[in-house]
Parts: structure tokens; sequence; C-alpha cells
């Protein structure tokens, strides 16, 4: 490690873990984001004399060298700007680069390769007038740095990462109750589709939902459509949840502990086919979407969370952009129940099946930049809080209505005048009832004391998100 570089600490909640040297920094990379970074530019600020950590931005590392100078401008400035409006600017960055060599390929090699793009990334945060006291390049199962010069500390043929376990930081991070859920690109698999024999008819079940679905929420459908839709999406979706109600079953029959596959493989025999086909494309009206995100606080957003993972992976091929609604959703629920690594992955993936959706735009600047999520928190509750009472409001009339008609039915004296009913060739005015088997139209169709259709567009849809 370069030795002008100042000891940097890191937080395991509240303890602080003084790091010393380039190898604990590697190995505190992992508890930092909460998941091992694969294929992932790191950036990490650090705050007074003696380097605490602060925010930190992650990256894909872009395929194209071509990318790498835009790149590097942008996460510095998000770090920098992010930090900036949470506490202050940073008095240092830290830098990794993390990615596996490719077939032929060796780890000291990779480190050759990304180091055009490690020098880009000093170069970006120096022209912020921030330092950058360490780029460490992680491949194979080691560590290289960039800008420390003592081959003794850090040879050029890199140095082997601590075993799992047996660090300062991991065992501080234990004893604090964080752990670290595996690598990004084993997090990344549990949100898409396994690829089982299942995806036929789930693609079947999607088909058919399609065709029943989209024509009612497209741009330009009619309000009653949309409206029927919407409640037909809540209703499914809602009774999907209650089948997630109870915790996920962790230990086999056998006592053993089951990892996150089998675990996930009891979520998917919860939901049927079609029923993750309806909410899939359901999903697509914004109004039903922003009713679900409700599902935010305690066992319900435990239990969503399972939900919209189940629902990500079902979106096959060629289904896949239509992700983004349950990966978003999915992210927020994570974020809000305090799991922000499993948030900032299914945001990422969000955007990655939808660059333009804006639901997830906001909530991965928002994680990131670390607001507290109880701010749109309180906005959602107010939502439901008002619609409720909305709801009851509209109610209220029709009561009062069949009260004062039963009221006035019992006053009318037993022998009064009758009601002179319409005879043979009298001329009545009354509404068409129509065709056997055809129902009425107008409002004659609705419900009397129901809510009416809310004005304006259609929200949420592919293209008005």
């Amino acid at each position: 490690m370069n030795a002008n570089h100042p000891e940097t600490s890191a937080s395991a909640r509240g303890r602080q873990i003084t790091l010393r040297s380039a190898a604990e920094l590697a190995d505190a990379l992992p508890f930092v984001l909460g998941f091992h970074p694969t294929d992932s530019v790191v950036l990490v600020a650090l705050h007074g004399e003696n380097g605490r950590f602060g925010g930190r931005i992650r990256l894909g590392i872009p395929r194209a060298p071509g990318e790498w100078d835009s790149t590097a401008d942008h996460l510095a400035e998000c770090l920098v700007e992010a930090s900036a409006r949470r506490t202050t600017p940073p008095d240092g960055i830290v830098g990794f680069l993390c990615q596996d060599p490719r077939p032929g390929e060796t780890a000291q090699e990779v480190y050759e390769r990304l180091r055009p793009f490690a020098q880009r990334l000093r170069t970006a945060c120096g022209a912020l007038d921030i330092p950058v006291y360490e780029v460490l390049c992680i491949s194979g199962g080691r560590h290289f740095s960039y800008c420390c010069p003592d081959e003794g500390c850090c040879p050029p043929d890199g140095t082997p990462l601590a075993v799992g376990g047996t660090s300062v930081m991991a065992a501080a991070a234990a004893y604090a109750g964080i752990r670290v859920r595996g690598s990004l690109r084993e997090l990344e698999a549990g949100f898409g589709p396994t690829g089982g024999p299942g995806e036929a008819e789930q693609r079947a079940a999607l088909d058919a939902a399609a065709a029943a679905i989209v024509p009612h929420v497209v741009d330009g459908a009619a309000e009653e459509d949309r409206a029927r839709v919407r409640e037909a999406t809540l209703a499914v979706a809602t009774r999907l949840l209650a089948r997630f109600a109870e915790p996920p079953r962790r230990i086999g029959a056998d006592g053993a502990r089951r990892g996150q596959a089998a675990v996930d493989a009891d979520d998917d025999a919860r939901v049927a086919p079609a029923e993750a086909a309806a909410v899939i494309l359901g999903l697509q009206d914004r109004l039903a979407r922003d009713r679900l995100a409700e599902w935010m606080e305690g066992p319900e957003g435990a239990a969503a969370v399972r939900l919209w993972r189940v629902l990500s992976r079902r979106c096959v091929t060629p289904f896949e952009e239509y992700a983004a609604a349950p990966l978003t959703l999915a992210g927020w629920a994570a974020w809000s129940t305090g799991d922000e690594p499993t948030a900032r992955v299914a945001l990422g993936l969000a955007l990655r099946a939808d660059p333009r959706y804006v639901f997830a735009r906001l909530l991965h600047q928002a994680c990131n930049q670390g607001i507290d999520p109880e701010t749109l928190r309180s906005c959602l509750r107010q939502e439901r809080e008002n619609r409720v009472a909305t709801e009851k409001q509209a109610c209220a009339p029709s009561r009062r209505t069949r009260t004062r008609t039963r009221t006035r039915t019992r006053s009318v004296r037993p022998g009064g005048a009758r009601p002179v009913l319409p005879g043979a060739g009298t001329v009545t005015a009354r509404r068409d009832r129509g065709a056997p088997g055809v129902r009425p139209t107008g409002r004659a169709a609705t419900r009397p004391g129901g809510p009416a259709p809310r004005p304006g567009g259609r929200r949420g849809t592919r293209s008005g998100r």
C-alpha cells in the first residue's frame, strides 16, 4: 500500500476497524458492499484524517476501452456530488477494479489490461481536486496495486487474497451480524430466468396474457378497461402475497441448511404460470405498480421481495423488458426493509432491462446517495390513507340513498293509492335493456355509488413510466 496513504477505517455497524495494508483493504471490499463484486469498478469515498469510509459507487466495467474515459468522469462526479449532498466532499478516494481472467488469460494480464482504466480513474478524481490514495485490481484470487511502488509490499505478480473468514474485518463483520451474500454474479442469477423446463409453459402463459391485457393498457385504451385490468392485477398479486406469509424454509428435512437455489425453487412452486403472467403484464399499468409498492415494511415487505424475485425470474425470452417493473419493486422493498445490497442489484438489473424506466432510475440514484427510504415510505402511506378516505366518502352517499329509499317505502300507508302500472298501449320512457346476453353500457352499467374513474391518461405503461 502506498506509504503516503493514511490509515483507512471501515465501520461494521458502529465498530471501527482500522485497515493498514492493501491486503486488508481488498479483504474489506465485500463487507462494504455486501457481496463480492465481479466485473465491477468500485469507488469508495474517504473522510477525515484517518480516511473513514463514506459513500461508494459501483458500475460494471465497460467492455469497450473507448468508454473508459467517460465512465471514469461519470463515476468520479457522481461520488463527489453524492458525498457533498450527504455530508461533505470526500477527502480522498480508493478504487477497485474487479474482474476474473478470461479464458486463457492470467490474473496479472488482467491487471495490465486494466491499467489505463485505473490511471483514468485517478486523473478524473484529480480533476475534481480529490486525491486517489489507492487503486487495487482484484482478479483470480489475487490483488494488485496500481499506486504502491514498494514491491515488498505489493509485488508485480500480485498477492493472494486472505482466506475467507480469517481477517480482522471478517471477524468484526461476523460479530456485527454482517454477512457477504456471495458474488454479484450469483445475486444477479437469482433474479433471472433459470432456463428450466417450465420456461416454455411460462412463455405460453405470457403470450396469452399479453393478448388479453396489453390492448387494455396501451395508450388510448378506455379508462374503464384500464381500471378493470388494474383491479384484477391487484387481486391476483394480493392472493399471491398471502402464500409468502411464512418465512422460507432454510433448514431441510435432514437438518442441513438449504442453499438459496433450493429456497428459490420452493418460492417458484408457489406461483402458477398464468398467475405470474397476469401480474407481470398488469404491472405495466403505473397505478397498479404504485399500489403494490405499498408492500414495503416488516413481514409484508420481506414477503414482497420474494414474490417480486419469482416474477422477475418468470420474465423469459422475449419478455425480458417486462422484468423492469418486478425488479424495481423488488429493489424498493429490499431497500425499504434494510437490505441495500439486494436493492442495488435488483435496481441495477431493472435499468439493464429498461434503461428508460424512470421509477428504477430514481430509486437507484436515491439508494446510491444514501437517502433515507422513510421519505418515500411516508409518501406512500399518505397516498394509501387518502385513497382509503376517498373510497369511504364515495360509498357513504350510496348508503344514505338506500336508507332514505327504505324509509320512504315504509312511510306509504297500506290504504293509500296504488301506483299506476303501464298497461297495454301505454307509452313508457325507459332505458333499452339491449339484446339478451349483451352487457349494457353507459352510466347504467356502473354500480351506483361506485368510485368514478380517475381522470388522466394511462400511467405506468411501457412508454409512459
